[in-house]
Formats: C-alpha cells, sequence, structure tokens
C-alpha cells in the first residue's frame, strides 16, 4: 500500500508542477512543486512549494494557489484518475533555502580551517630551520 502513495504523489506532483507553471503565471518568480506529501488514504494532499525569487513573494504565491485549490483539484481529477481526488493544502517549502544556508556555513568553515593549517604551517617552517646541528654528521 505505500509504494501506491508514493506513486500516486509522485504523479500528483508532476501533474500539479505542470500545471502551475502552464497555466498560473507568477510574474518576478520561479514556482516548483518540490514535494507532496499523501495521507495514507489519498483524500489529502500537502503541496509543498519552492518560490524562487524575491523573498516576501513566497507566502504571496502560495496564498494564492490555497484560494485556487478547487480549481486545481477539478483539473486534477480530470487527468489523474483516482477514486477520490486528494484536497490540496499548499504549503511553502523553505528546505532549499536551509540547504543553500548551510552549504555556505560549511564552505565558509571549510575556508577557515585551510587558513589556519596553512597559518600553523608558516608559523611552524622556521622553528625547523632555527634548531641546531648536530656535529655528528
Amino acid at each position: 500500500m505505500k509504494n501506491r502513495v508514493v506513486r500516486v504523489s509522485e504523479l500528483l506532483q508532476r501533474e500539479l508542477g505542470a500545471m502551475i507553471t502552464r497555466d498560473h503565471a507568477f510574474p518576478d518568480v520561479l514556482v516548483t512543486v518540490n514535494d507532496i506529501e499523501m495521507s495514507p488514504d489519498l483524500r489529502h494532499a500537502v503541496v509543498f512549494i519552492g518560490v524562487i525569487g524575491p523573498e516576501h513573494r513566497g507566502p504571496q504565491v502560495v496564498d494564492a494557489l490555497n484560494l485556487r485549490h478547487g480549481d486545481y483539484q477539478t483539473r486534477l481529477s480530470r487527468r489523474v484518475v483516482l477514486k477520490n481526488t486528494p484536497r490540496l493544502h499548499f504549503r511553502l517549502d523553505r528546505s532549499v533555502e536551509r540547504g543553500v544556508r548551510v552549504t555556505g556555513i560549511m564552505e565558509m568553515i571549510d575556508r577557515q580551517l585551510a587558513e589556519s593549517a596553512s597559518r600553523e604551517s608558516a608559523e611552524s617552517a622556521p622553528a625547523d630551520e632555527e634548531r641546531p646541528r648536530t656535529t655528528g654528521e
């Protein structure tokens, strides 16, 4: 049964993504359907929307989609044949933003570690040259 939920959510993600990009123009932003979480009975679907563009536009896009959820459900029922078309709940997905921020932090830490290692090696190099030589060589 779990495989059915995954298959249906993938199919809905593809179809909704195509509908949103084709029919609902949002100026100055790119809207993507990042993921869909289905209830086990397939009656509810939480659609995670990614918005690439000005930060303040994300909630506006999600509100506009939630206002038109009935239209999307109707059109979805025509394209995907299911016993019950799931009720769509659109949510803003900030996982991409978090991922970019975490990646930036990790790169900054890597640079700091590299700088620290190069400073330590530069400081230890003159100390090696100052060591007295032994006369037994």
